[in-house]
Formats: structure tokens, sequence, C-alpha cells
């Protein structure tokens, strides 16, 4: 049986038994987590999460990147057409991790990385990409420092470690901004 097949399967007996209809758009945490690819790290496993308890993005190495962004623009006015603010009781969690695959493309592809992250290829060196502890305080903090991104949430910064299926705090939970 090829992939397709196996989860074509999987997906026929959560259909049939995991399936919930009456999970909602909007988290029931409230909370958006932005993760690495890696599938090592999926938060749903690693947070001990529940299906609709949190909306994920993951990209490579988790990082802050024009396209992240863009979404974390887009995500208040989804939530504004569904009726909800997005403010005051929200939350955005900052996952990055150890042995992060992320030092390859550093290695072997840093042009293509400088892209992916938004920087040139000068400022790639300052983007803490071999400490995930650093890179995850620089993307909190770039976060704060975005005035497009919409202010008066909870944000904070972990890192997970792949060795001992720990996180550790990095940035304590404060205030995105006042401006809700």
């Amino acid at each position: 049986m090829d992939f397709i097949e196996t989860i074509t399967q999987q997906n026929a007996a959560f259909a049939s038994n995991g399936f919930n209809a009456d999970l909602k758009i909007i988290p029931n945490t409230k909370t958006i987590i932005i993760g690495c690819l890696d599938p090592r790290v999926d938060p749903m496993d690693v947070l001990g999460l529940k299906p609709g308890d949190a909306a994920i993005y993951r990209n490579i190495g988790g990082r802050i990147n024009p396209a992240l962004v863009e979404t974390m623009i887009l995500l208040p006015i989804v939530t504004k057409a569904v009726g909800q603010d997005m403010g005051p009781g929200w939350n955005l969690v900052v996952l990055h991790h150890t042995d992060c695959g992320i030092k390859g493309c550093y290695k072997h592809a840093p042009d293509l990385l400088a892209t992916h992250l938004g920087v040139s290829r000068e400022e790639l060196d300052e983007m803490a990409v071999l400490d995930p502890r650093k890179a995850v305080a620089m993307d909190v903090a770039a976060y704060k420092a975005n005035p497009d991104l919409a202010g008066g949430f909870m944000i904070s910064g972990l890192v997970y470690d792949v060795e001992t299926g720990l996180i550790e705090t990095i940035v304590p939970p404060s205030l995105l901004r006042a401006d809700a």
C-alpha cells in the first residue's frame, strides 16, 4: 500500500471515530503557535494539545519572516469576519527547538535562507540561526517591534529540547503592545 492509500484509510478511521464537526475556526484557547516544520516538534504532541486548542503555523525554523508577518496581519481580519476580535485574551507562542535543521540551511544555502528570513546575506549572521534560545528571543522582539501586527495579546518564547522532550521558557509571557 502506498502512502496516499495509507492516509486515506487513516482518514476514514478518523472520520468515523475522531472527527468533531463542532470545532470552531477560533481556537478555544485563543492561542497561535509559531513553530518549526520538524516532525519531532509537532506542537500538538509536545505541548499536549487537542484539536481546536490552538492555531499552528509552521515554517523552516519557526522563524519570523515576511510570509509569517503577512499571515499575522491577516489573522485579525479572519477573526473579525467570524465575529471575534484578536487582542486581549489571546496568546502568541513562538516555539523553537534544539538540533534544528535550519543549521543545514545556514551552512549549505545561506543565500536562500537569508531570502526566507527576509534579510540580506550580510544580515544573516546576526539572526542567531545556530542558537535557538537567542533566536526565539530575537523573534519575540521582532514581533513586538512590528507596528503592523495587532497588539493587545500576550507573546512568549519557548525552546523545546529534542533530547529531553521538555520545553524551556526563554521569554516569559508579556504584552505584545498595549494598542489592542
